[in-house]
């Protein structure tokens, strides 16, 4: 439960950073907490707590935030390289 909630908490957090690297860091936070709750899922499903279509919807929006929020972090990442130049 923890880590799953702990993503939206960094969002939020990351809202509020003090910097372009303080931004990237939190959300790299959030996608910490996101693989951490896929091994959760996938530790479920692998000792028979709850069948994989039970988790099919969770499992989908997981990956999704997970997209997202990594394509946020690499243009962030991009643009910092960029501005060097």
């Amino acid at each position: 439960m923890r880590s799953g909630t702990s993503t939206g908490a960094q969002v939020a957090e990351a809202n509020y950073a003090k910097s372009d690297a303080d931004f990237a860091s939190k959300l790299e936070g959030a996608l910490q907490e996101l693989s951490e709750t896929k091994y959760w899922f996938d530790l479920l499903i692998e000792v028979g707590t709850v069948k994989p279509t039970e988790l099919k919807a969770l499992v989908a929006e997981l990956e999704e935030l997970t997209a997202i929020i990594a394509t946020v972090v690499g243009k962030k990442r991009r643009a910092k390289i960029v501005a060097k130049v």
